[in-house]
């Protein structure tokens, strides 16, 4: 079987050492039948592998997709911790508005709740963690763009970035390139010089004596409200 660093390297937003440096193509061990599609190999120790070149594809793609909403009414939600840290990061980048932690219910769809807002466009961490904000995006047909690993279901889900959404480093890598894309198709930025921040700036930083850890995840069987089919573009 070949080793991952024989994946293909024509990637063009970052080097392909870059992605697998981070662990951007580790998936986890289970693999669902919507992201099979995105799976390179099997590792021998159960591991499945996510194709690098994909990835930087699908960046690309959901940064260009992204840059044509107003970046006032781009929420990004996290409820998983690691996501919570680039997830403000990417926000403040590009001018748009983080939830992290619990989302409350009814913040799309209550206009009495405090927390309401009418997003153009949701950007998911996780979908099984992040459900409620994905459901509620579903309900007022707002395209949700989500990181999804090997083992997660892309119901409701518009736009997926095939990807690690476990790791600190790769959460960091994959906002952090989302953010500089999106800044240049916009025109806000001309080039890479010009965007100021770090990679290291969008990763959760381990606080002392906290131990980091990578969270097997079991396949997903929720079920969820379908949505018209028509605009998925996954």
């Amino acid at each position: 079987m070949m080793d991952e660093t024989e994946q293909a390297t024509t990637t063009t937003l970052v080097e392909a050492e870059k992605y697998l440096k981070s662990g951007a193509h580790i998936g986890t061990r289970f693999k669902s039948g919507d992201m099979r599609k995105y799976i390179y190999k099997i590792r021998k120790d159960g591991l499945n592998v996510l194709d690098v070149q994909m990835l930087d594809e699908r960046i690309k793609i959901a940064a260009n997709f992204l840059a044509q909403f107003n970046p006032e009414r781009i929420v990004v939600v996290s409820r998983k911790l690691y996501g919570q840290t680039p997830a403000k990061a990417f926000a403040k980048a590009v001018g748009g508005k983080a939830y992290v932690g619990r989302f409350v219910p009814g913040t799309f769809t209550n206009p009495e709740g405090k927390e309401f807002i009418e997003p153009e466009v949701v950007i998911a961490v996780e979908p099984e963690p992040d459900v409620q904000a994905v459901n509620e995006a579903a309900m007022i047909n707002v395209p949700v763009v989500a990181l999804c690993s090997t083992n997660n279901s892309l119901r409701n889900i518009d736009l997926a970035i095939p990807v690690n959404n476990k790791g600190r480093k790769s959460l960091a890598l994959v906002f952090w390139l989302l953010a500089k894309e999106m800044l240049k198709a916009q025109g806000k930025i001309k080039d890479d010089g010009e965007f100021t921040l770090a990679m290291e700036d969008f990763e959760y930083k381990m606080k002392e004596g906290e131990k980091d850890y990578f969270e097997e995840e079991r396949p997903s069987f929720r079920e969820r409200r379908p949505r018209d089919d028509k605009r998925r573009r996954k």
